[in-house]
């Protein structure tokens, strides 16, 4: 595993930040509803749940914090994942969550 050198205090306030971003439910519905590709806003609205309202302002929280980027075209605003370590990242957490409940399960006899 590489190492790496200390970050300093502001380096860690953006790394908090990024994760302060991603610890919305919601914004991670639409991140993971992103990950088959760009989309408009009404679709996402669809497809995560939720009101219009509701859905842009997270996705413009998540286009601030540069995890999504956005395009208008005409009237419509189409979204998608900006970053690609945002996968990877999801992937890790996801697989070590996994790796957490088996365990559980394991420890209650499932």
């Amino acid at each position: 595993m590489a190492q790496h050198l200390p970050l300093n205090d502001e380096a860690l306030a953006i790394v908090a930040h990024r994760f302060a971003v991603l610890g919305e439910p919601m914004r991670l519905r639409l991140i993971q509803t992103l990950f088959r590709g760009e989309m408009n806003v009404n679709a996402l609205t669809e497809s995560v749940g939720g009101t219009q309202a509701n859905v842009s302002r997270h996705l413009q929280t998540l286009e601030r914090a540069h995890i999504l980027s956005r395009r208008k075209e005409g009237l419509q605003v189409f979204y998608a994942v900006a970053d690609p370590s945002i996968l990877r990242l999801c992937e890790l957490v996801c697989g070590s969550l996994e790796k957490t409940l088996a365990k559980r399960a394991g420890a209650f006899g499932r």
